[in-house]
């Protein structure tokens, strides 16, 4: 499933529609078992501009920024990390504030060259969100993380791949294609396994080292019953490609 960030006229920044119909959108992705993948990307020439703050009441003396996050933006993050299939995000221009910590809790982030990531909470007093203040640092350690956080400077796609922050950036030319192959790849593959692999990785950062090998025993115990695993290795031993179900 390819779901589309579609407000180009405001590089995609979020309104409570855009809400409401991501939330459907993702709970299908979850819900239909002919979805092995899903791919993220935006409309036009940005990816999205995080939240479009003239939806705001700044003269409202009760603004409660933590509700919005809790109604909106939480839980979508939560239910794409958790989701049993891998995603894809696709970066076709700017990514800033919340749109770049959208970008980056996808399973795999792959940019154009011309894209850029940008954390830009400070420039208007606030605090990264979206699950920033936890994945930059592990991304790309504390110091970059701090650079972006408290500078707000653009990073570069380029300069992305380098640091650790995607999994690769590629020709503007070239983004739709091979995010499209990225996507049907992971799609043709032992899709429940691909959802334990993340399930283990993303458990690996709060887990000490024996909790992790207990943990990789357990799910090795669970995907080695399924008949994408006989299928893998029957495929190995008679030289061919394996055809997985995903299931």
């Amino acid at each position: 499933m390819t779901i589309t960030l579609n407000r180009p006229e405001k590089l995609n920044a979020f309104v409570a529609e855009m809400h409401a119909l991501l939330r459907e959108a993702l709970m299908q992705a979850e819900d239909d078992a002919a979805v092995r993948a899903l791919l993220i990307t935006g409309a036009g020439r940005g990816f999205c501009a995080g939240q479009d703050l003239s939806e705001r009441n700044m003269n409202d003396p009760n603004l409660d920024l933590g509700g919005g996050l809790d109604a909106h933006y939480n839980p979508f993050i939560r239910r794409l990390r958790a989701l049993p299939k891998p995603v894809v995000c696709a970066v076709n221009g700017v990514a800033a504030g919340a749109g770049a910590n959208i970008a980056l809790a996808g399973d795999l982030v792959i940019a154009a060259r011309s894209a850029s990531f940008m954390q830009a909470f400070s420039k208007i007093a606030l605090v990264p969100d979206c699950g920033g203040t936890w994945w930059l640092p592990r991304l790309i350690g504390l110091q970059r993380a701090m650079g972006m956080a408290l500078l707000a400077e653009r990073v570069s796609a380029e300069d992305a791949e380098r640091w650790g922050l995607i999994w690769k950036c590629v020709d503007d030319a070239k983004l739709v294609e091979e995010a499209g192959n990225l996507a049907r790849t992971l799609a043709a593959g032992p899709t429940h396994t691909f959802g334990m692999i993340k399930k283990a990785l993303y458990a690996s950062s709060g887990n000490t080292l024996d909790e992790q090998l207990d943990l990789e025993r357990d799910f090795q115990r669970e995907v080695g019953r399924y008949g994408d695993y006989r299928e893998g290795v029957a495929a190995f031993l008679e030289k061919r490609k394996p055809a997985f179900t995903g299931r």
